[in-house]
């Protein structure tokens, strides 16, 4: 699978281990993806994955049945997605998805953090070309690959790799809907479903690189209003 695989699933194990920080999170995607819809899973895809993966980090029942009730209650934060974009001091490229309802705060923190680890932001856009935007599920390993790629290639099913007992399906982010809506057709359970931002000119860093730049995310996932940080390491 690679560094960066494996990199990412054992640093943002350890980085998100925490309860407090990880379910205001997963509650935030709930009532985002219920708000950019109808707050019925059945009926809207976003919504059904946040509700999928928030379940795999064992978020309580009660929790997510809050969540969607945020999304129409009138008194609900207006909170919308905004990016930023920045180096890291050893060249590496991240992209910071964020959900806020007070974006002169966050630039700001954001900004502070790059600031303190050496790092610097760059103008929104700047980055953009340098990630290619994807649709990826993770369900769990079937009897016939092959069959169900068959099956669900007319839905979007672009490439797959297999880690253990995990197949990671992706595609192309337009599709992610057609694809929720193709393993739902197939009776297939997606443990998890998000949109990635995949570096399309990867690059290895040292030990010591990835030391530093593992501090920075850290400072990243602490804030409230991340949501998800995407990097160009190989």
């Amino acid at each position: 699978m690679g560094r960066a695989f494996e990199y990412r699933k054992a640093a943002k194990l350890k980085r998100w281990g925490s309860m407090s920080r990880v379910f205001p999170k997963l509650a935030k995607a709930i009532t985002m993806a219920a708000k950019q819809g109808v707050p019925d899973p059945d009926m809207n895809a976003p919504l059904r994955a946040a509700i999928a993966n928030a379940k795999s980090q064992n978020l309580p029942k009660e929790n997510i049945a809050s969540a969607i009730k945020r999304a129409t209650a009138k008194d609900s934060l207006n909170l919308i997605e905004v990016n930023y974009e920045g180096k890291s001091a050893y060249g590496v490229l991240l992209f910071v998805e964020c959900a806020t309802d007070n974006t002169a705060r966050t630039v700001a923190h954001i900004k502070d953090i790059f600031k303190k680890s050496k790092g610097t932001t760059v103008p929104t856009g700047s980055l953009e070309y340098m990630f290619d935007r994807k649709s990826v599920f993770e369900i769990a390993l079937v009897d016939d690959i092959d069959e169900l790629e068959l099956s669900m290639i007319d839905y979007g099913w672009d490439s797959y790799e297999v880690d253990d007992d995990t197949i990671y399906v992706s595609g192309d982010f337009k599709d992610f809907g057609n694809l929720s809506d193709g393993f739902m057709a197939n009776n297939i359970e997606v443990s998890k479903a998000t949109l990635q931002r995949v570096p399309n000119n990867p690059q290895n860093i040292s030990d010591e690189a990835m030391s530093d730049l593992e501090a920075l995310l850290d400072k990243l996932d602490d804030n409230e209003d991340v949501q998800a940080v995407w990097t160009n390491i190989l």
